[in-house]
């Protein structure tokens, strides 16, 4: 099973990602802590974004074949990058799933203006990556992330993952 959780910087994603990732037993994978492994100087170009997802499925493709469940964590915000996940999965014959983290802007401003563990991302790459997003229009569950509604969130992705 590979589940990808997706959405804007801020929402909320890597903070719920993980924990599902511990619920389901599954190996969790982040962009952000590839990034940090992978690149020493990080500018964010699109170039170095794609090295970042390339990766990604590079662990995921030696996890699945291992016979672990994955949980990736990425923005995911072009249709492209979900395709290249999607053909992986049809590759290896496993199901996947999508869920999109969403959080009121007000919210993700607060959240970015902190300073967090493993994302550089403030208010302005929040504002880019929006004005990139290319919204999912398939399948997938869509869940609010707001101030304390973790367990809500948890238990609406074991629901939908079965």
């Amino acid at each position: 099973m590979i589940v990808v959780v997706f959405g804007l910087p801020g929402t909320g994603k890597s903070y719920f990602a993980g924990r599902l990732a511990e619920i389901i037993k599954a190996e969790y994978i982040s962009s952000d802590r590839v990034r940090f492994k992978m690149i020493k100087d990080r500018a964010y170009t699109e170039e170095e974004k794609m090295k970042v997802y390339d990766q990604m499925l590079v662990l995921t493709r030696q996890l699945i074949r291992q016979q672990k469940r994955v949980v990736l964590d990425a923005t995911f915000y072009r249709k492209e990058i979900r395709q290249m996940f999607v053909a992986l999965a049809a590759s290896l014959n496993v199901k996947i799933y999508f869920i999109e983290v969403t959080a009121r802007e007000l919210l993700v401003k607060k959240r970015v203006s902190k300073k967090r563990k493993e994302s550089e991302a403030d208010y302005e790459v929040y504002r880019k990556v929006k004005a990139l997003f290319q919204p999912m229009v398939e399948q997938h569950l869509t869940l609010e992330s707001q101030e304390n509604n973790i367990r809500e969130m948890l238990e609406k992705a074991a629901k939908y993952l079965g």
